[in-house]
């Protein structure tokens, strides 16, 4: 039978998808993805297998071209920046990913996260826990400019639930008077070439004093000495961060210790309801692109 391999850490055998995997005659295997592996580890996971629902793995072309029997790859999520698309490609191996899936999940997090920031949650909390009884003024959204950077799903419900607070959401501006004029600017686009370090020391520069930035895309997006800085000069208010380029966070990051930045541990995409339909529609999404008819592929002709 062929072999399908789960890294999708919340994926398990016995669960829904399992059953619907193995109901269909794969033999599945489950590899949780921890610590980041190396390229070694993940040729032998790969190791006669066929499919693969994926986390976050470094799928390079090293690794693609040691997996002979490979023939798809789904990622659980909607970022395949993991995977070296040209390369699987080349070698005949279709890549999906799931694009909207967790779309309200991150979107609700990203309100989550202005509120955080406008209000000093983070801040008041500790001061509490530390002994004392906080009570600095916040401010309110309503009647705020939220600029958010990308036009994908979660970028779309964004806008929906920032608009219902009373936020004014701009669209259309070109993103030096979209970072001039926002009091919060939140990221919503895929990190490619074109993106990586989109968010740097010009950019932040162009931002309002009090202005905040969100990020719950993609770490590599913003750069994070850049912003550090910025936030640690005054030259922006703060920011709020789900994601960023080393996950876990280093112990010696720039980000830890800057008065202003929180950071999260890559969860807004995190909820029982997104992880269901991740799941599920990633085993159909497999086994689809098994079968030669994928609805999400993001390779090119093979």
């Amino acid at each position: 039978m062929p072999t399908l391999l789960i890294t999708t850490d919340y994926l398990t055998p016995g669960d829904e998808v399992d059953n619907h995997l193995t109901s269909l005659g794969f033999t599945t295997r489950h590899d949780p993805m921890g610590a980041q592996r190396t390229a070694d580890q993940l040729i032998t996971a790969l190791d006669g297998v066929t499919g693969a629902l994926v986390a976050n793995e470094p799928l390079t072309a090293e690794v693609l071209g040691q997996a002979p029997l490979l023939r798809a790859v789904v990622r659980t999520g909607v970022g395949y920046d993991s995977v070296d698309v040209d390369a699987a490609s080349r070698l005949g191996i279709s890549v999906s990913n799931l694009p909207g899936v967790n779309a309200n999940a991150v979107a609700e997090y990203t309100i989550g996260l202005l509120l955080v920031q406008a209000r000093d949650l983070v801040g008041m909390a500790a001061g509490v826990a530390a002994g004392g009884w906080p009570r600095r003024d916040g401010f309110e959204l309503r009647g705020k400019m939220l600029g958010i950077i990308g036009r994908g799903a979660v970028a779309q419900r964004t806008r929906f639930l920032a608009e219902a607070l009373g936020l004014n959401v701009p669209q259309g501006l070109p993103l030096e008077e979209l970072l001039r004029v926002s009091d919060f600017v939140s990221i919503h686009t895929a990190l490619t070439d074109r993106t990586r370090h989109l968010i740097d020391a010009t950019a932040l520069a162009r931002m309002k004093p009090t202005a905040h930035l969100i990020n719950t895309a993609r770490g590599g997006i913003v750069d994070e000495h850049a912003l550090a800085e910025a936030v640690r000069t005054g030259r922006i208010a703060g920011a709020a961060l789900d994601v960023t380029e080393t996950e876990p966070l280093p112990t010696g990051s720039v980000l830890r210790d800057v008065a202003g930045i929180t950071v999260f541990s890559h969860m807004a995409g995190q909820t029982a309801e997104a992880r269901r339909d991740a799941g599920m529609k990633g085993a159909r999404e497999l086994v689809a692109a098994l079968a030669g008819h994928p609805a999400h592929a993001v390779t090119g002709p093979r």
